[in-house]
């Protein structure tokens, strides 16, 4: 929750950037951008040092890392450090706490329901704006852009002290089996070389259709969700004369239907064809934003909100197939190939949020954006068919297996090498 929350602010930090200091909404949305590539380069290696030195420790770092950036932004003065403090300490600290996070978590701990979990956690990214956006919202048209910036440093510093106190790596630290397991699972050593297991990892994947069919699939997933929404959408809210607020209010009513979205999307994913699933998210993406130019305008009418609740609903949907195909196809490797997966999410959606604030700048309406996005989301339904989901199984000792020889999960014996 915290961490979504972070990815939201630069959309209500444009306006006044610009007003305060003249910068262009290019070089605001540049921090953007890193902020959002960063959040995605750095989940693969995470989900791997967490398998070294567990998820506490690599969350308590990455909340302090996020505190740490917003409370510097308070302090600057200059496009390039909103880059650093924004875009580099802010992403590489939230990307440890992305749906790759989820998926690891919900490996080790669950069984039965993998897929409603993994949505009720994708779910909590969206739950964190709709908790905290229009209060700070409210709080930059009041008071100044700092002060969501402070509240937000504060959230994360009483987080990370929770999740110290709290969070435990395995169930075998509780004392307790994974939800739906036969009997008591021990917890496994340390993983050795983080680093090289993630990036063998990533070679090994990238030789398979599968692994560039789904990268291919989320860089236009990140390019028309989070990219554009979360760093556009209350700009673009504003050329039609719509408050600040306002615009955070429906940015934040998007997140109220994405975390239902993506709980039904996780059920539903334990029941039916997880590339089937995709298809129809993405058609239905693509219709309500080629309707969004229509129906954006200073008022909250009832189409915006039909186009609000509609779009919300299949705004995160993506991620729990997603994770479902690659579990099948690459077993215990599964979050770290989905870090990679997710990492192509994150350069489609910093390319999104730099290229349409610039389109902006170029053609003063963000009509052609929307209708571009939605061109990229036909794409996207025509080619999700063509996953394999085929079930792999990886190698936890640090080698992933090749897939076209690795064992079914499940199986009964350990994955050959």
């Amino acid at each position: 929750m915290t961490a979504g929350v972070f990815t939201t602010v630069p959309g209500l930090l444009a306006t006044p950037l610009h007003d305060q200091y003249a910068w262009d909404r290019g070089q605001i949305a540049l921090a953007a951008s890193v902020n959002m590539v960063l959040f995605g380069l750095t989940a693969p290696f995470a989900a791997a040092l967490a398998d070294r030195v567990g998820v506490r420790r690599v969350a308590t770092g990455a909340l302090l890392l996020v505190a740490a950036g917003a409370l510097l932004t308070t302090g600057l003065s200059q496009p390039w450090h909103l880059v650093l403090y924004w875009g580099v300490l802010i992403g590489a600290g939230g990307g440890c706490l992305t749906m790759s996070f989820a998926a690891q978590l919900t490996g080790v701990w669950f069984v039965r329901r993998r897929g409603l979990v993994t949505g009720a956690l994708g779910a909590a990214a969206h739950l964190g704006q709709l908790l905290f956006l229009p209060l700070l919202a409210w709080a930059v048209d009041h008071y100044h852009w700092r002060a969501p910036v402070v509240t937000l440093a504060l959230a994360a510093l009483v987080v990370a002290a929770l999740v110290w106190l709290s969070l435990r790596d395995h169930p075998a630290d509780a004392g307790v089996s994974p939800y739906g397991a036969q009997g008591f699972v021990p917890k496994p050593p340390p993983a050795a070389g983080a680093v090289r297991r993630t990036l063998s990892v990533l070679l090994a994947a990238s030789r398979t259709g599968t692994f560039w069919l789904l990268a291919g699939l989320f860089v236009l997933c990140g390019a028309t969700t989070n990219g554009i929404m979360w760093s556009n959408w209350v700009p673009s809210a504003h050329d039609h004369g719509m408050r600040t607020t306002a615009a955070a209010s429906l940015l934040s009513l998007v997140g109220v239907f994405s975390s239902l979205g993506a709980v039904l999307s996780g059920w539903l994913t334990d029941r039916f064809d997880p590339r089937r699933l995709l298809c129809l998210y993405f058609a239905v993406r693509a219709l309500t934003l080629f309707a969004l130019p229509a129906v954006l305008s200073a008022r909250i009418t009832p189409s915006l909100i039909a186009f609000v609740v509609v779009y919300g609903l299949v705004d995160v949907a993506t991620v729990p197939p997603v994770i479902a195909l690659g579990r099948r196809a690459y077993g215990d490797d599964g979050p770290i190939v989905f870090g990679w997966v997710n990492a192509a999410h994150q350069l489609g959606a910093g390319a999104s949020s730099f290229l349409g604030a610039a389109a902006r700048d170029v053609f003063g309406t963000y009509d052609v954006v929307w209708t571009a996005l939605g061109v990229a989301c036909v794409a996207a339904a025509l080619s999700a068919p063509a996953a394999r989901p085929g079930r792999r199984h990886g190698d936890r000792r640090g080698r992933p297996t090749r897939p076209d020889r690795a064992r079914h999960v499940g199986s009964g014996g350990p994955a050959p090498s």
